[in-house]
């Protein structure tokens, strides 16, 4: 016998179809749960709620096959033959992070192609990959943040098994995996959920409507979403979780689901033996995430930092437009390299108010994650543009050179390391015209607001503009691209070999700072860095023995003093 459920906690009546059999009428249980047992049950089925004829899949569903409108099909996650029992799992804190896209990290974007490039990341000294959202959509190919199935991987990837077999591999070659997951709102097609149960709320989200986690039958929506996470890591034996957009997750019940979260992946990971690692994304500035719930935080173990990555970029490119516009001084990235924020309720003429509240200095940086470029950062730019197609090979190495040797736990996005000239612009393929044609003039609207002509904003659904997104695996031969990954692989060994330089204590760093020069003391190193277009001459505070890395040719350092050519950075030993 098979047992079938389902929640629908406000129909009158449901029935399981199976494929090629006759309807079986579910009786009601507690908690707004259907169930029926049923023999020799086929592989497909769905559900029809009411007396509606229409079937849906299961909102819980493992397998999508024939796509998010498709029927449902049973999976065993049993059945998988997993070789990683000896893997003991891969702690947040010191590790390098590496955000990759299925569908463009590779020619063919499955799972199984990714595998094939695993090695490359083991010898660039990558520590975890973080795996842009693969729960399944509708269309072939999408960034991944529309899913409607929160609880199947996609089955253009590879599906459930492919899904694993990436996992495993790279268990195999001491990489761990976190994965990306959405659940702000839910796609705008083939999400079926809602029908079954109140999981949205009356409140929206940029994205569509929010999720229901505090009005009538919430406990069922959070559970939902809990099972969904506690699915990933222990049946797909990934290692963490970034969870998207958690400011457009509004709870105003006495514990938040964050917490909620944190305390269920806990005794999870004490279960498994291994660490679980919750990072969330959030533009709220709020040190409450990642404080421990013993202090009265959320407890989570990391959250994604944007003011480290505006103080970055700013400086590095001049831009100051929109929400850069607070950004762009030495004083800016100091506060930010010694307080992981820059907005600590301070004035944001962005947002046109206060914003932000001050992190607690004794916090480990490590729970910040930073990055000079991300699947945001450059996707969300009108033209897709990375930071190679602008700044100069020079400029890319000292932002490499502060973001590997700051506090804080450093991400790469694909590509990044070779200087990759393939952009990464936003792509999705929804098969209904009036979606499509709304995604595509939507796209073109909001930055025609900016002085960009419509015919200039890549169009979303054109596939050639998913296929420029894919990364040109041939550019590693040629020498200009050879030359920086092998200078982001050195920058690397040496933060791995010197404690000082993933020292995470921020009240341990001191920074210096003039004219585009910044000296950063970490330790018995300092990281001194030229971002002017002319030589400069640094005082340094203390006496250097030796350079451990440069950027360029000709630093030179005299006891207490380093000449730093332009648009250069180096470490030094003291």
């Amino acid at each position: 016998m098979t047992e079938f459920t389902v929640w629908a906690p406000e129909a009158s009546r449901v029935r399981l179809r199976l494929t090629g059999a006759a309807d079986h009428e579910m009786r009601a249980s507690r908690g707004g749960w259907w169930r029926v047992e049923v023999p020799d049950a086929g592989d497909d089925y769905q559900f029809l709620l009411d007396d509606d004829d229409q079937a849906l899949p299961d909102p819980r569903s493992r397998w999508q096959p024939d796509g998010v409108h498709g029927p449902s099909r049973r999976y065993d996650h049993a059945a998988f033959d997993w070789t990683d029992t000896a893997w003991t799992g891969r702690q947040l804190p010191g590790s390098v992070l590496y955000e990759l896209h299925v569908g463009t990290f590779t020619p063919e974007g499955t799972f199984d192609a990714a595998i094939g490039k695993l090695d490359h990341l083991v010898d660039l000294g990558v520590d975890m990959i973080e795996v842009l959202p693969v729960n399944a959509f509708n269309g072939e190919h999408n960034w991944g943040y529309d899913g409607a199935c929160w609880f199947a991987p996609h089955e253009p990837y590879g599906g459930p098994d492919g899904l694993k077999r990436l996992v495993d591999a790279a268990h195999a070659k001491g990489l761990g995996v976190i994965l990306d997951v959405v659940y702000n709102h839910f796609g705008p097609s083939g999400a079926y959920a809602p029908m079954f149960a109140p999981y949205l709320s009356e409140r929206d989200t940029p994205w569509g409507q929010a999720v229901n986690l505090d009005g009538p039958h919430s406990d069922g929506v959070r559970r939902f979403i809990t099972d969904s996470i506690l699915m990933w890591l222990r049946d797909y034996h990934v290692d963490g979780l970034r969870l998207d957009a958690v400011h457009a997750m509004p709870d105003s019940r006495a514990v938040h689901l964050l917490e909620e979260i944190a305390v269920e992946v806990e005794s999870l990971s004490v279960h498994l033996g291994r660490p679980l690692s919750l990072i969330a994304e959030s533009d709220l500035n709020d040190p409450r995430l990642i404080s421990p719930r013993e202090a009265g935080g959320y407890g989570l173990h990391a959250q994604w930092n944007d003011d480290a990555h505006h103080a970055l970029h700013t400086l590095l490119t001049g831009e100051r437009q929109g929400y850069y516009g607070d950004f762009g001084t030495m004083e800016c990235l100091a506060e930010v390299l010694t307080g992981a924020f820059f907005h600590t309720g301070t004035w944001s003429t962005f947002r046109h108010r206060q914003h932000g509240r001050p992190v607690d200095p004794r916090t480990p940086g490590h729970r910040f994650v930073a990055y000079l470029q991300n699947h945001d950062q450059i996707g969300n730019r009108a033209l897709g543009d990375r930071l190679s197609a602008t700044l100069s090979p020079a400029l890319l190495r000292v932002g490499a050179t502060l973001l590997m040797t700051a506090p804080f736990t450093p991400m790469l996005f694909m590509g990044e390391e070779w200087a990759a000239s393939t952009p990464w612009q936003y792509f999705t393929s929804h098969p209904e015209p009036e979606l499509a044609t709304a995604v595509v003039t939507g796209r073109r609207s909001e930055f025609a607001a900016h002085g960009w002509p419509p015919g200039d904003v890549p169009d979303p659904q054109d596939r050639q503009t998913f296929v420029r997104s894919r990364l040109d695996w041939a550019e590693l031969d040629k020498p200009e691209h050879r030359q920086m990954c092998e200078f982001h692989r050195r920058l690397i060994a040496l933060r791995k070999s010197r404690p000082e330089l993933s020292d995470p204590h921020l009240f341990a760093i001191d920074v210096r700072h003039g004219d585009r020069f910044l000296v950063m003391r970490r330790g018995g190193c300092l990281v001194a860095a030229n971002l002017a277009d002319k030589p400069q001459r640094v005082t340094l505070p203390g006496v250097a023995r030796r350079v451990l890395l440069a950027t360029g040719e000709g630093v030179t350092v005299q006891r207490d003093r380093i000449e730093l050519p332009a648009e250069t950075a180096a470490i030094v030993a003291l």
